[in-house]
């Protein structure tokens, strides 16, 4: 079993933790991170891109030439996809990128890329108290735990993270705030250091046993 240090806000080492194995020592698997990923920035897409096929263009009812004696091709409409301004052929229209993955393979992926943090990147903290939620408060944790582009998963599912915390940190760019039950493959994939406050971290761990 990983037993990784515990730090407090200023960085200095309190104690120690011990990982669960079953969340923290998965072998990881890219093709399944991939999966995940995949299915996660797909169903972010809106999907409302449209183009105008000819039952849509407008215009159509008068034939724009004479048939013969111009020295041009024939043409019956206006609303042709080859005439300027038509129709276009075979254009995107609004859909649904979205594409299901098993609850069991996402909760294996999390796993993974929690697994694939242990070696780098991850950080386990007592906690993070501040006077007030001012972002220059937390900017100087964030520069003592020498945070660039984190993910702090903090509070708990019911109460969510500290007011404090969330109001300090969301206009600081590059560290996100998250609860446990919140957690994603993406999220902890991308960014370079993941911080566990330690109450988070047992209901973290609870979450994906």
């Amino acid at each position: 079993m990983a037993v990784v240090k515990v730090y407090d806000q200023n960085m200095q080492e309190t104690g120690e933790v011990t990982l669960a194995p079953e969340v923290f020592e998965v072998e990881v698997r890219p093709e399944i991170l991939n999966l995940v990923v995949r299915a996660y920035r797909a169903a972010l897409r809106a999907g409302t891109h449209a183009a105008k096929t000819r039952a849509f263009v407008s215009g159509g009812g008068k034939k724009p030439f004479k048939q013969k004696g111009t020295g041009n091709a024939r043409e019956g409409s206006n609303r042709s996809p080859i005439m300027r301004g038509g129709a276009i052929i075979f254009g995107p229209h609004p859909r649904d990128y979205s594409f299901k993955v098993n609850k069991k393979v996402r909760s294996l992926a999390l796993r993974m890329a929690l697994s694939s943090r242990l070696a780098d990147g991850l950080m386990v903290i007592k906690g993070i108290e501040l006077a007030e939620a001012k972002t220059k408060l937390f900017a100087n944790v964030a520069k003592s735990l020498g945070l660039t582009k984190a993910l702090v998963v903090a509070g708990s599912a019911e109460n969510g993270p500290d007011t404090k915390l969330v109001l300090a940190s969301r206009n600081l760019p590059g560290v996100t705030v998250v609860t446990p039950d919140a957690v994603t493959v993406y999220d902890v994939l991308n960014c370079k250091q993941l911080v566990l406050l330690e109450g988070a971290l047992h209901q973290l761990e609870e979450r994906l046993k």
